[in-house]
């Protein structure tokens, strides 16, 4: 009893021409689809670094603000009363401009494209590329 379904060796030129389109042309719908849901993963994820950037930065100012004025007393408590004035709010003001510089290089590093770029939809177009060439080897 033999099947009406050809066998991989009975299949014609024509037959695999047309799944080997079929394939190509369902690789490349997933890889696209891959591409979009990444990227839109990856606008979400500036959205949400921005976002959180504004937040800390206005509560930073804030609660420096009147950490600052706190920190100047105190600062100005501990140093001789023969020191200038102005030298307790220039310790203070400097110890909170190399925190903010900190935390800007982190926000920048975040921001950076190769953190941002779609790693997963280029290592599994590499992957497909690879296993391509080897099928046509």
């Amino acid at each position: 009893m033999q099947s009406d379904k050809p066998n991989k060796v009975d299949r014609s030129i024509g037959a695999l021409i047309r799944d080997l389109t079929y394939e190509l042309t369902s690789l490349v719908s997933k890889e696209a689809e891959l591409a979009k849901a990444e990227a839109s993963e990856k606008v979400s994820q500036v959205g949400a670094g921005i976002a959180a950037l504004v937040v800390a930065a206005v509560l930073l100012v804030v609660g420096l603000e009147e950490l600052t004025d706190a920190a100047t007393v105190g600062v100005g408590y501990l140093l001789p009363p023969t020191v200038v004035p102005w030298l307790a709010p220039l310790i203070v003001g400097g110890v909170i401009a190399i925190i903010g510089l900190i935390l800007l290089m982190k926000g920048r590093s975040n921001l950076q494209p190769q953190n941002l770029a779609p790693n997963r939809t280029t290592e599994s177009l590499r992957k497909d590329k690879a296993v391509a060439q080897e099928q046509f080897r």
